[in-house]
């Protein structure tokens, strides 16, 4: 005779009020001596028990059971609303927008617990048609880390996103360097702008742009030191940027710069230019010592200086001022001293890189059309091999 199955046991059973098969099984006691029961349900019995051994699995795995109807687009809205604490005002704008443009409309509407690698990398191959690959590798971050938030909290098994590598996207337009001549050009063509001192700093010094807006007048020191033993130049101390707590890109960006004496001509130029702003602006005015400002003192938007920038050099010689942006001043810093010789160590202490690999791979752009060091060491060592006139 067949034993009765004990209550709370588990099995298998028809629910009339949910129109559904429940399947159960009991996992023993919790710590308050409550029975714990694991349920899986479904319209047929062999889907009721393919539910409980999904549940049981993912017990054993030490997971807890999400909801039903928690999707990728639940993940992703938790996670910028509550992931991205402490990050800059910027990261957490680019992070909503991406989010809300490229990963939402698209995988939104997909279960987390379903969505697959191939899903995923469907999704960047679609995307990367069209968006360049620095995007799509902003786009992958985003979607990991809202995954492996959600992970972290039991919502999910695994993370597939971190399985799955970025494909390259559309080519973006290539950093570009000035040449020497272009490069005089465009000092000229700034001259009297008020984006005058800007572009000589950044040319001449080549400070990062976020560090030349957070720049402020008690960090510069255009007088220096003659009397001092040593002599001290006039100087510029790069220690702020606009970045979260002010910090600089690296610890290594934190440096004092001599300034050339054109530096300091520009510098002084623009000091009786924002003391003439001051006295038009009146009680408009808001002082925040900055040295690049607005007409009223406030801190320029990265907006702002690309078109500033534009509009001073848009009579340089023999560039169409669309084509360039701030951040390529910093570029032509690095080319122009390589190409006068200075070494790649040297270099890289003026623009406060952690290595020279950045200054090499991404900064230095070769000017000179011809690389002749290997055509000049061939002819001194064949030369030395066989002297003129020996066969």
């Amino acid at each position: 005779m067949t034993k009765r199955r004990s209550r709370g046991d588990g099995g298998l059973h028809w629910d009339r009020t949910r129109n559904r098969w429940i399947a159960t099984a009991s996992l023993g006691h919790a710590p308050d001596g409550r029975r714990i029961v694991k349920r899986g349900s479904g319209t047929t019995k062999a889907a009721a028990k393919a539910k409980l051994t999904e549940v049981l699995r993912d017990h054993e795995d030490g997971l807890a059971i999400a909801p039903t109807g928690y999707t990728v687009g639940n993940a992703v809205k938790e996670w910028l609303a509550y992931g991205l604490s402490g990050r800059d005002e910027g990261t957490i704008d680019t992070c909503t927008i991406l989010s809300n443009t490229h990963i939402i409309p698209y995988l939104g509407n997909r279960k987390l617990r379903d969505l697959s690698a191939e899903d995923v990398e469907r999704w960047l191959a679609d995307k990367g048609k069209v968006l360049s690959t620095r995007t799509l590798q902003a786009l992958h971050s985003c979607l990991n880390r809202a995954v492996k938030r959600a992970m972290a909290r039991d919502k999910v098994k695994r993370n597939v996103v971190a399985l799955c590598t970025v494909p390259k996207g559309q080519s973006g337009r290539p950093s570009k360097a000035l040449t020497m001549t272009q490069a005089e050009s465009v000092l000229a063509a700034a001259e009297g702008t008020r984006m005058g001192a800007y572009v000589v700093l950044s040319l001449l010094t080549g400070a990062r742009t976020e560090e030349l807006r957070a720049l402020t007048w008690d960090h510069v020191e255009l007088r220096g030191g003659p009397d001092e033993e040593p002599p001290v130049p006039p100087y510029v101390a790069v220690w702020r940027s606009v970045r979260a707590g002010a910090d600089t890109k690296t610890r290594k960006s934190r440096r004092t710069l001599a300034l050339p004496k054109r530096c300091v001509d520009a510098l002084e130029e623009q000091r009786r230019q924002q003391d003439r702003d001051r006295h038009a602006a009146g009680i408009r005015w808001q002082e925040h010592g900055l040295v690049f400002a607005s007409r009223v003192g406030t801190p320029l938007d990265p907006s702002h200086v690309r078109r500033e920038f534009r509009r001073a050099i848009r009579d340089a010689a023999g560039l169409d001022a669309g084509e360039w942006t701030p951040r390529e001043l910093r570029h032509s810093f690095v080319s122009l001293l390589s190409d006068s010789g200075m070494s790649l160590e040297e270099i890289s202490r003026l623009v406060g890189h952690s290595s020279t690999a950045v200054t090499e791979l991404v900064y230095r752009k070769q000017i000179r059309p011809v690389l002749q060091q290997g055509a000049t060491a061939m002819d001194r060592i064949f030369n030395e091999r066989f002297p003129s006139g020996l066969s």
